[in-house]
């Protein structure tokens, strides 16, 4: 096992009629910004609760914050926080609106360009605090102090990091996600099933405790996720998908272990570039890196192939491409279409995607820094 340091400030509260502990958390003479997105909020009945939640409170909002949020669209916030003199920021809804609303926060009292923190690596030096109520569960943003944004100028999506972004708390109903549409459904299963074997399917270091954790994440999202398109109603089935996707990316099996993350860097041109859902180029490119990549990770295949997928049967050749397939067969099975033919996507956008990789300098991706522009190639002609 690898040295690690675990720290993870975020408070939970999880379960149904949770929304009404908001005003145990803010503080009672804050003024407050919530901010969403694309108004499921009002849909779903959050928005009312919140709204009788914090009654007593000043409460503004900044609604629009689109599904992989923008910088264009974020820095106008900042207006409405100096002219108002915000002092508390509360997200409602999935990934992108947390991942904005954590832009936000780190903005506020930055003086320069706040894409500096993403393009030059400037560290936040103080930022808002923010609190959550979650209505889908994927990205884990919830309980961590990561955000992706992406830039519409640029056509970039990228990453940053600071522990002054936690979330002081985050409510998470499971109830809040029995009106989504199954596409964002399906999109949350595969976020976190991958966010989960980024951090797992690299190489074995005798961490035997983060390995059955991450496998029990994956049995659990590959047992429960059909239910929630079969029974989408039923709590229990919600709670479970709510819960591993919390801890897929809460930094918990990351303590201690290698971890890849090249799916998610070439995923992230694929969205920057042509608009696909994020959990869907995840869905794309993650077979292929087991393929292109499988003598690398050829131990922790067999294992995940063995322990999560119940492969016990062929030469290690055979039970590694089951392993593909029957991974590549689950995405599908929640309606992802997972070749970039079926989504518009050809040779040459592949060119694009490299040249990225490659020019002003090289980028190598994964556990090993292994995976050069050319195994990008190979990865994305794997899945054309």
């Amino acid at each position: 096992m690898k040295n690690f340091v675990f720290y993870n400030p975020v408070k939970i509260y999880f379960g149904e009629g949770q929304i009404s502990k908001l005003s145990n958390e803010i503080p009672k003479d804050a003024t407050v910004l919530m901010t969403y997105g694309g108004g499921s909020i009002f849909r779903n009945g959050v928005y009312e609760q919140v709204k009788l939640a914090l009654a007593n409170y000043k409460v503004l909002e900044f609604g629009g914050i689109e599904p992989n949020p923008r910088y264009e669209t974020l820095i106008k916030a900042l207006p409405i926080i100096k002219e108002n003199k915000v002092d508390f920021l509360l997200a409602l809804g999935g990934g992108s609106v947390i991942d904005g609303t954590k832009f936000i926060s780190a903005a506020s009292f930055y003086e320069g360009d706040p894409w500096d923190f993403i393009s030059k690596g400037i560290r936040v030096q103080k930022a808002l605090p923010i609190g959550v109520v979650l209505t889908l569960p994927a990205t884990g943003s919830e309980m961590n102090s990561g955000a992706v944004i992406s830039k519409e100028s640029t056509k970039e999506k990228c990453s940053f990091f600071s522990p002054l972004v936690f979330p002081r708390f985050s409510v998470t109903d499971p109830s809040f996600t029995f009106s989504l549409p199954p596409r964002q459904v399906a999109n949350g299963i595969v976020d976190a099933f991958i966010h989960t074997m980024e951090q797992y399917l690299t190489y074995p270091v005798s961490a035997p405790l983060q390995d059955r954790m991450a496998e029990s994440i994956l049995n659990t999202l590959m047992e429960e996720g059909p239910k929630a398109f079969t029974k989408p109603y039923d709590y229990d089935t919600r709670a479970n998908i709510m819960w591993c996707a919390t801890l897929a990316l809460n930094g918990l099996i990351a303590c201690g272990v290698p971890t890849d993350w090249a799916t998610h860097g070439i995923g992230h041109e694929l969205t920057a570039l042509h608009g696909l859902d994020h959990a869907l180029t995840l869905a794309i490119v993650f077979p292929g890196v087991m393929k292109v990549m499988q003598d690398e990770k050829r131990e922790k295949i067999l294992q995940y192939g063995e322990r999560v997928l119940k492969i016990t049967q062929g030469t290690e050749k055979e039970r590694i491409e089951q392993a593909i397939l029957k991974t590549d067969e689950f995405f599908r099975s929640l309606g992802m279409k997972t070749r970039l033919s079926e989504n518009g996507i050809d040779q040459d956008a592949i060119e694009t995607i490299v040249e990225r990789f490659s020019k002003p300098r090289m980028i190598c991706l994964g556990e090993n820094q292994s995976i050069t522009p050319v195994k990008i190639r190979q990865i994305l002609l794997d899945r054309l």
